[in-house]
């Protein structure tokens, strides 16, 4: 019977006990030890039919790889994981598996297995022992100027290296990743994982260019003249989207692109020893929005009264994320809106309006609108305020060109063939810019389609 428990149930990951991540950003989830991962990889079925491929948007051998750690060849399970995704110690920590692959588990009687924890597992295991490059096809001669170097910008220029074509990263902040740098805490994505992995690809010949914004330092026409044969815009959705409520430019106010920014690409939180930017959050803090997990849970490490997140449906983030949020005091508000922001005679943000929402009509579709129950507004005191509604694409890069390049009204993404996701004549695009904000590996299946349209497209040119 105690046999059959062990299949049954997941090996937990250790975590950092709750006390002390509030002291510091360190990594919470601290990863399997080689015996857990030799445990969790022993409850793996082995499926003749493994739905959990095809739950898995880049559609990796999930079951060949947990059967090389049951084996002992972890440098053999990392390697089977690059042949489709570039980036798996940073998919292993921010994917979403348990609405993807782990669905697909056929572990029905039990808990699904822990797929991303042994994909982590691997791939850390790798990084530590050192990533064998794979070789690369001999040097077509062809160049592709790659815009963006978050994870589908990062994949494309990986996949074309591979092929033989040279591929040169712009990126216009100071430091590659995207939204891997600037956009998720240490806590849950350590930098320097992600400079690992994107060293990895410097060494596939990708050369990467910072403190270039295409569409003002450069334009794509500047990039054609200089003889690239191909352009990939992959600027992500990093444009905050306000409220449009009264107040929102009192002091005290931040959208989650300026704090989450401050925190993990300028080390706000080091303030002022070991950096110069600053970040003034103090009292109790209202998170205005689904997306405030992250912000909320910096909020807090940063020393506040209070962080609550103030939302109308359901968080965004993955189930451990929010599970761990709630385990550190952050409080969550749901069928709630916000009305105005109402601020002191110097200022700064004092209270926030709010109102409740209870269910309506269900329109055509069948989707049920929350509405305000009449009666309901509420005050709410803060000293700060985080906007933390969707995000949109900048899409600069594709307004400054003579190119006809097209970008949605409503959404302000870039039109794109989606068959082979060529935005114009020798432009393709992908990841955020093209299907709005969305996780990492959706960003990655992107630039990996992308790379066979580039490629089809410079051979015939």
């Amino acid at each position: 019977m105690q046999k059959l428990e062990v299949r049954l149930k997941q090996v937990s990951m250790p975590e950092l006990p709750v006390e002390e991540r509030l002291r510091t950003f360190n990594e919470v989830a601290l990863g399997y030890s080689e015996e857990q991962a030799l445990a969790e990889a022993a409850r793996c079925l082995q499926c003749t039919r493994p739905l959990c491929v095809e739950m898995c948007p880049l559609h990796i051998d999930i079951p060949e790889f947990i059967k090389l750690i049951r084996l002992g060849n972890y440098t053999e399970a990392a390697e089977k994981i690059r042949q489709k995704n570039c980036m798996p110690s940073v998919c292993g920590r921010v994917c979403p598996q348990e609405a993807l692959c782990a669905m697909g588990c056929k572990n029905t009687i039990g808990d699904p297995i822990n797929i991303g924890a042994l994909e982590r597992f691997v791939a850390d295991w790798e990084l530590e022992t050192g990533v064998r490059v794979p070789e690369v096809a001999p040097s077509t001669g062809k160049s592709v100027a790659v815009v963006g170097s978050g994870p589908a910008g990062l994949t494309v220029a990986t996949e074309l290296a591979k092929m033989g074509h040279h591929a040169v990263v712009f990126e216009a902040l100071h430091e590659p990743g995207g939204v891997l740098i600037y956009g998720i805490p240490e806590f849950r994505l350590p930098k320097r994982v992600v400079k690992q992995e994107i060293d990895y690809v410097k060494k596939l010949g990708v050369e990467i260019k910072t403190n270039i914004i295409v569409g003002k330092t450069l334009t794509i026409d500047d990039l054609f003249d200089e003889g690239f044969n191909a352009v990939f815009i992959g600027t992500g959705a990093g444009l905050p989207k306000l409220l449009g409520i009264p107040g929102e430019s009192l002091c005290g106010v931040y959208s989650l692109n300026e704090f989450l920014l401050r925190i993990n690409l300028m080390k706000a939180n080091l303030f002022p020893y070991k950096s110069k930017t600053p970040i003034k959050v103090r009292g109790r803090v209202a998170i205005l929005g689904a997306r405030g997990m992250d912000a909320a849970r910096a909020a807090l490490r940063l020393g506040v009264d209070e962080a609550c997140i103030f939302y109308q449906r359901k968080v965004v983030g993955r189930a451990d994320d929010i599970r761990r949020g709630l385990e550190e005091g952050v409080k969550l508000y749901p069928s709630t809106k916000p009305i105005r922001l109402i601020g002191d005679e110097k200022r700064w943000v004092k209270l926030v309006e709010l109102v409740k929402l209870k269910p309506g009509q269900p329109d055509r579709t069948g989707k049920v609108k929350l509405i305000p129950e009449p009666g309901s507004e509420f005050l709410y005191s803060a000293e700060t305020v985080i906007i933390a509604t969707e995000h949109i694409p900048n899409t600069i890069v594709a307004a400054n060109t003579t190119r006809n390049i097209k970008i949605a009204k409503k959404n302000k993404t870039i039109i794109v063939n989606q068959e082979n996701l060529e935005a114009a004549n020798g432009i393709f695009a992908g990841g955020d810019v093209v299907s709005g904000a969305a996780s990492v590996i959706k960003a990655i299946e992107a630039g990996k389609r992308a790379a066979q349209s580039i490629n089809a497209y410079i051979t015939k040119h």
